[in-house]
């Protein structure tokens, strides 16, 4: 999830909340000017945490975990469903310089511009002892110029494409998960057309063969080192002929009527793995919790996986410590532990959130994984050779997040009926509006 995550990453709306409100957690410090609502009381010390999605540590245990074996520490934690509204709330906080958690969660789209912006609110865990274990190109998109390390990273996104068997059948197309890999091998045009045999022979009631054509969008442009700037920060959206094919192949989606026009992570879409709405929707690896939790029980074992066209990151995330947190040093230690190589190979084998730690993934326990939910399929062979795809150097940009967020509502016009170019016109004039 990490997570990944991710990872964005865009989740979904919702709000729950682990613990008691902020206002509670306001008399848990020694100082009434606490930024973070974190701090010591009672030989306890409270250390609050902002998360979003399915990031994992709550839902498999870990917080817990770490409480049991530290009885000194409370954990207060509030999970957001939606990445996009936490991240609005999180600048919020930071400008105000309060209502902050002890540890914030980042998804990767809005990391270039904490680096840019918000590099002095977040504490340093450069030189850290046991932090030296990551891949290192998912450390260096939180680490400033100077080399100031602003958190540590989660899980990374490689992408498959999870489907539905049963609708598979239905529609007369292989069910087996390497004979529908090959359907698409090595071309998401081939994805599309296999989309447009699905809606010709489909028997039974309407299923739509993918989710929403934005995550046909992302899976293309995520496969390659630049996207929406260039190494030097300026913005190459309009001449970057991957913005462009890929744009041009999730329209061709759109007009030929394969989209449930549900976007990942918005509303519907939950009802939509629910009620199998939808045939398939390109999945990164921290999305498998996720599309469990929500397809639920009645749904395990229709669900398989198979390999994408081409292999690309979406998403992934990190844990940063707030500057001011009273608790700065307990919160860091316990990021440590989070993260750590035992930590993200647990999260891998619950949920399928593809650790960002070298060390975890040459574990046999992460390599060998299987996903009961998901038909038992070899998650950890199909994320792991994913992973080995995905570009060494990958440009991120300040507005990244927000950029991708504006594309898929562009794409959302067009499948409700705009024309692509008015729809590209629109995204664009709100992008540079964004962008400023």
């Amino acid at each position: 999830m990490t997570t990944v995550h991710r990872s964005a990453r865009t989740r979904a709306v919702a709000l729950v909340a682990a613990v008691s409100a902020v206002s509670l957690l306001a008399g848990c410090s020694d100082s009434e000017e606490s930024v973070t609502g974190g701090g010591k009381k009672d030989g306890k010390v409270v250390i609050t945490m902002g998360m979003y999605g399915v990031m994992g540590f709550k839902e498999t245990g870990l917080l817990e975990q770490y409480e049991k074996d530290n009885p000194n520490v409370d954990i207060q934690a509030e999970v957001a469903g939606d990445e996009q509204t936490y991240y609005t709330a999180l600048q919020t906080k930071l400008a105000a310089g309060k209502g902050l958690k002890d540890i914030q969660g980042i998804e990767i789209g809005r990391a270039k511009e904490i680096v840019d912006t918000q590099a002095t609110k977040f504490a340093d865990f450069k030189g850290m002892a046991g932090t030296d274990h990551f891949l290192p190109w998912k450390q260096a998109q939180i680490t400033t110029k100077d080399g100031k390390v602003l958190g540590l990273g989660t899980d990374i996104g490689p992408m498959a494409v999870c489907y539905r068997k049963d609708h598979f059948e239905a529609a007369g197309l292989p069910t087996d998960r390497e004979e529908v890999a090959k359907l698409w091998e090595g071309d998401w045009k081939k994805f599309v057309e296999v989309g447009k045999t699905f809606k010709k022979d489909f028997k039974g009631d309407k299923v739509s063969y993918m989710d929403a054509t934005s995550g046909l969008f992302n899976a293309m442009i995520y496969g390659n080192s630049e996207q929406f700037y260039n190494e030097q920060g300026e913005l190459i959206y309009k001449d970057n002929p991957v913005i462009q094919e890929a744009w041009d192949l999730a329209a061709d989606a759109a007009e030929a009527g394969l989209s449930a026009k549900l976007r990942q992570f918005q509303p519907g879409w939950d009802p939509g793995l629910s009620n199998g709405t939808f045939a398939t929707t390109v999945c990164p690896a921290w999305m498998l919790g996720h599309i469990g939790e929500k397809a639920g029980d009645k749904n395990k074992g229709k669900w398989d996986v198979a390999k994408a066209p081409k292999g690309a990151n979406w998403g992934g995330s990190f844990l940063g410590v707030v500057e001011q947190s009273p608790v700065k040093e307990e919160a860091k230690k316990l990021v440590a532990w989070l993260t750590a190589p035992e930590q993200q190979a647990h999260i891998f084998k619950k949920q399928g959130s593809v650790p960002s730690s070298q060390v975890a993934l040459d574990d046999p326990a992460v390599k060998d994984s299987t996903s009961e939910y998901f038909s038992n399929a070899p998650i950890g062979q199909i994320f792991g050779e994913a992973a080995q795809e995905i570009p060494d150097k990958q440009v991120l940009g300040r507005k990244d997040g927000t950029i991708k967020d504006t594309f898929s509502q562009g794409l959302t016009l067009v499948e409700q009926g705009t024309a692509r170019a008015k729809a590209w016109e629109t995204t664009s004039e709100r992008i540079e509006k964004a962008v400023g």
